[in-house]
């Protein structure tokens, strides 16, 4: 089991470094989006490239980031149900999750979206607007993206079978189900209780 754990303490730092890639895409496409739009209105002129590259970027932020977005447990979750769940039964939940959705879902993905991937890199096919972009790069982030969720689900299902096991700390028990309006009010009640304090 160590070997395994140790395993996905690698695809968790490989997934660290894509998210962290996909966070300088985000302030890229804004810049580009913000630079298109300066140019647009300012000299009424436009680039075909610089349009598509920017959805280029936009796809590359959800493809790459989705394996950053399993292991900081970004993704969606019925949090009012899962908050009453032991924790073991949060992390049985998870490992059939896993094995029944997530595993088979990005298998079938990865399967469909190679083809399209390889034909349009082999044909070198082009965008259809007049200066527009290559195509196969947008193509190759279909499979790249979900190789990589696919790699995070095999890390997150090692740590949960570890957690069930007793081998491993409970990795959901650092998940705040708080919103950032609880969040934000609990800090305000803190400020207003201090605040009296300190006015007695």
């Amino acid at each position: 089991m160590q070997a395994l754990l140790k395993l996905s303490r690698l695809i968790d730092a490989v997934s660290s470094r894509t998210g962290k890639l996909t966070m300088w895409l985000v302030l890229a496409t804004t810049l580009i989006s913000a630079g298109n739009a300066i140019v647009r209105k300012a000299f009424d002129t436009s680039s075909n490239a610089l349009l598509e590259i920017q959805w280029y970027l936009f796809a590359g932020v959800f493809m790459l980031g989705a394996g950053y977005g399993f292991l900081k447990n970004a993704h969606v979750r019925i949090d009012f149900i899962s908050a009453r769940l032991s924790a073991r039964s949060r992390n049985w939940i998870d490992v059939v999750g896993i094995l029944l959705v997530l595993v088979p879902f990005c298998l079938i993905s990865i399967k469909l979206s190679w083809p399209l991937f390889v034909q349009a890199y082999q044909s070198g096919e082009m965008s259809q607007n007049a200066g527009g972009l290559i195509r196969w790069p947008v193509y190759a982030l279909m499979p790249l993206g979900f190789v990589l969720l696919l790699l995070q689900g095999l890390a997150e299902l090692i740590k949960r079978i570890a957690f069930l096991r007793g081998q491993a700390p409970d990795c959901l028990a650092d998940t705040d189900h708080k919103s950032d309006e609880q969040k934000h009010l609990e800090e305000l009640e803190a400020l207003a209780v201090s605040q009296q304090a300190g006015d007695k």
